[in-house]
């Protein structure tokens, strides 16, 4: 009896240990499976990742390959700078993204003509200036390339400072140029913060380093003073003007007020020289038809690479502030 009891007992026991083999076998190829499964999809991943890179990579450098490509074709063609927007230092339309486009273009041996096209209100009478002089900078080392402006819906203020350096102007008789003049604004909010029953405190050192706030009376000798800086400008403004238009220029009294015209109008005071668009100039004025933008812009790339960068230093940064808060 007790045999027979072993034996039943033993073979009880081979069937729970070969059951629990054969969960474990099983638990153990699930695992195998779940590994194949999860490295196959890290291997999409990093194949999509890859993709996605190279896809970016080709849409970022594709205009400098296409404009290699346009440049290298041997034939002659115009370039073109867009000046568009306004004028200033953190703007497209700035001095170092014009410049770099003017030394591009002139230095490459294809280009026999330059266009400016613009399109601009305006902008800083600093920027415009170093414009200006970088123009004329180019024509002196390029002195057998033509540098031509031509405006589309508006030349004004800082965008004719700039025009006005080049050798012509073309205009559409619907253009608007000029505003040959400078500008500060401000408001004037005195009665205010007491009639809302505010205390303002603000300190000083200097007599008139406050100068324009708006939240005191109009003080006359700040006022003379700021006038005589506008007026210093203007001055280089109209001597600017001058300079780069020469006796085409019909004076009129109002023509330095600020005041702007039409290009028809401004053909016929001189302000401009004749009618035409980009492609008309390039083909019947400078004589190369193609046209190619050299104008400067932001690459994807460093645009992408630039973001990374950002969320990278902002992720380091939280993880040492947490860090110095445990």
């Amino acid at each position: 009896m007790e045999s027979n009891n072993d034996m039943t007992q033993g073979s009880e026991g081979q069937k729970q240990q070969g059951w629990e083999r054969e969960v474990i076998e099983k638990l153990a190829l699930a695992a195998v499976t779940e590994q194949r499964k999860a490295r196959h999809w890290s291997i999409f991943f990093k194949l999509l990742l890859f993709f996605y890179l190279v896809a970016v990579f080709v849409v970022a450098m594709y205009p400098s390959i296409k404009k290699d490509m346009d440049v290298s074709g041997g034939e002659g063609h115009t370039a073109v700078i867009d000046v568009v927007g306004v004028i200033a230092e953190d703007k497209p339309a700035s001095f170092e993204k014009i410049s770099q486009g003017l030394r591009d273009a002139a230095k490459d041996k294809n280009t026999k003509g330059i266009i400016l096209r613009i399109n601009s209100p305006g902008g800083s009478p600093v920027q415009s200036d170093y414009i200006f002089h970088e123009i004329r900078q180019v024509k002196q080392e390029f002195p057998n390339l033509p540098i031509i402006s031509v405006v589309s819906d508006i030349c004004a203020s800082g965008g004719y400072y700039v025009a006005s350096a080049t050798d012509k102007i073309y205009v559409n008789e619907a253009s608007l140029i000029g505003s040959i003049g400078v500008v500060i604004n401000g408001f004037g909010f005195v009665e205010t913060l007491e009639k809302m029953g505010v205390e303002r405190r603000t300190l000083t050192a200097g007599d008139h380093k406050a100068m324009l706030d708006p939240f005191l009376p109009v003080n006359e000798l700040e006022t003379r003073h700021m006038q005589t800086l506008l007026n210093q400008v203007h001055k280089q403004f109209i001597d600017a003007v001058k300079k780069g238009r020469g006796d085409r220029l019909k004076e009129t009294p109002d023509m330095f007020s600020g005041l702007v015209w039409t290009g028809k109008e401004g053909v016929s005071l001189g302000l401009a020289d004749d009618f035409g668009s980009d492609k008309f100039v390039a083909k019947n004025v400078i004589g190369a038809e193609k046209l190619v933008n050299f104008t400067p812009s932001e690459r994807i790339m460093d645009r992408l690479f630039g973001k990374l960068g950002t969320s990278f230093g902002q992720a380091v940064s939280a993880a040492f502030t947490r860090w110095d808060m445990r």
